[in-house]
């Protein structure tokens, strides 16, 4: 059974469609988060080590070129139907306190919170959505993707080649160790964001006004 899926994977990794397969895995883990595309590209980084195929910088063009295009598909999906749901917010009540304290907090440091949830489990898709909903400036948007995007392609790439040079002579293991790596680093990204959000003072949100009673 490994033998078989050893073979499957590097007749799969020798053959262009993967740079296509990374490319579409990137682009739609923008908006659709059950698509494993981390392990993909963490895969073609250790085939690149171990066997010499996909070409190690041509997995990471194809990665940051889908993140970059499903960063921008999440943003102008929430730019669209949720930004027109949030215009209807009224004025003086608790959501449009919390959006425009969002609005703000995005103002603030969104570069820093786009390219942090890159290692965020769902957190990508959240915030992608989230800037395109509170109208986060696109000229700004976009120089901070394409960061996160050649950041998380280049990241996920090398820990795939870290294990792949750790174990050469076994693929299999060496994806195991890359994928390891890789949650490893969610994991410290998770406990210091959840740390840092306990020590940060909460939003004060001002209370809804009362209605009048009638009579």
């Amino acid at each position: 059974m490994a033998d078989a899926l050893l073979h499957f994977a590097e007749e799969l990794m020798s053959s262009w469609w993967i740079y296509v397969t990374v490319w579409g895995f990137a682009a739609l883990d923008g908006f659709f988060p059950a698509i494993p595309s981390e392990t993909l590209v963490v895969t073609a980084g250790v085939f690149a080590a171990s066997i010499g195929h996909p070409n190690l910088y041509g997995v990471i063009v194809a990665a940051a070129v889908g993140a970059f295009l499903g960063d921008h598909l999440s943003y102008w999906l929430g730019r669209g139907a949720g930004g027109r749901m949030l215009d209807r917010v009224k004025p003086g009540t608790k959501r449009h306190t919390a959006i425009l304290w969002a609005r703000r907090s995005l103002a603030d440091r969104g570069g820093l919170v786009l390219i942090v949830a890159r290692y965020i489990p769902g957190g990508r898709t959240a915030v992608t959505l989230t800037m395109g909903s509170v109208r986060y400036p696109l000229r700004r948007f976009t120089p901070y993707a394409a960061l996160a995007a050649i950041s998380w392609g280049l990241y996920c790439t090398l820990v795939g080649y870290i294990g792949g040079k750790a174990f050469e002579d076994n693929p299999l293991k060496g994806v195991a160790l890359g994928i390891g790596l890789a949650l490893a680093v969610t994991v410290i990204v998770e406990v210091v964001r959840h740390y840092l959000r306990k020590r940060r003072p909460q939003p004060q949100v001002e209370p809804e006004p009362e209605l009048a009673e009638a009579g």
